[in-house]
């Protein structure tokens, strides 16, 4: 037997201030996004913006449909677009706000197991880390890479 530790390593800010250009323009891209959001069921909005290689910023909001599950989720929205609109260039980071009826949460918006997935699959496609920005109104957390948020990522391969 074995005794093993898993360490994930982040960066949390308390405001948008705090955080290089870059990040904070792919932020408030996904708060841009959240206003797009379809949410009457759940009354969750989601944002989502994915920055691209080439600079290029995609954004994705979450909708819903009465015919649940058949709605999607802002993360995933906007990395397919991203994978249909630039194929081949790698997702260089992807940046989630959300909050009920167009608010944020006081705790990161986190997504869900799908979509963290998803993201794995767009890192290893990327061949590079993809960051995770998660922001909420008391901070906001930046993980260099897609495996700090998903552990153990399923690879068929």
């Amino acid at each position: 037997m074995k005794d093993r530790k898993l360490e994930i390593h982040y960066t949390e800010y308390a405001s948008l201030d705090e955080m290089d250009p870059q990040d904070r323009n792919l932020v408030e891209a996904a708060f841009r996004a959240q206003r797009t959001s379809y949410a009457p069921y759940s009354h969750f909005n989601v944002g989502a913006a994915v920055l691209m290689e080439n600079g290029a910023i995609v954004t994705g909001s979450n909708q819903e449909n009465a015919a649940s599950p058949s709605g999607l989720c802002a993360e995933r929205t906007a990395m397919f677009a991203a994978g249909a609109q630039y194929p081949g260039i790698p997702m260089v980071a992807i940046a989630i706000v959300g909050g009920p009826d167009f608010g944020i949460c006081d705790s990161p918006a986190t997504p869900c197991g799908a979509c963290r997935q998803v993201m794995a699959e767009y890192q290893k496609i990327g061949k590079r880390p993809m960051a995770v920005i998660m922001t909420g109104g008391g901070a906001i957390w930046k993980f260099d890479r897609v495996d700090d948020v998903l552990p153990f990522i399923f690879d068929s391969i």
